[in-house]
């Protein structure tokens, strides 16, 4: 569209009929000389057709290599299943860290208030 309507503007231009309209000189100063044909209008180019969304594929498990699948992909296969393996590992292993540090936490506390309880029955002897 872009481009149709700058060879029309340039065409304007060439045959002068923009040009002078617009800068205020007067039509008839100009001597007289045949228009030349405006260019013919480019068809446009189609526009791409929009690609549909690919749904999102829902994780699966890897599974075992077969002795039917060749070697490349097996290897893919098991390390695919590794990389699985070691970040539900992972995720075991932060899961446990945080109970471990929130079952300090709770044992601080109480141990904690059970020095604030002794000292309070001591105050009071």
């Amino acid at each position: 569209m872009n481009k149709i309507l700058a060879a029309l503007i340039a065409g304007l231009f060439a045959a002068g009929t923009f040009a002078a309209s617009h800068t205020g000189a007067p039509m008839a100063a100009t001597p007289a000389k045949p228009a030349t044909p405006a260019m013919p209008a480019t068809p446009a180019t189609p526009a791409m057709p929009a690609t549909p969304a690919k749904p999102a594929m829902p994780a699966t498990p890897a599974m075992p290599a077969t002795a039917a699948t060749p070697a490349a992909p097996a290897a893919k296969v098991d390390a695919k299943a590794a990389k699985a393996e070691k970040a539900a590992a992972a995720k075991v292993a932060k899961a446990e860290k945080a109970a471990a540090a929130k079952a300090a936490k709770a044992e601080k506390a109480a141990a904690a208030k059970k020095a604030k309880e002794e000292k309070a029955a001591a105050a009071k002897k």
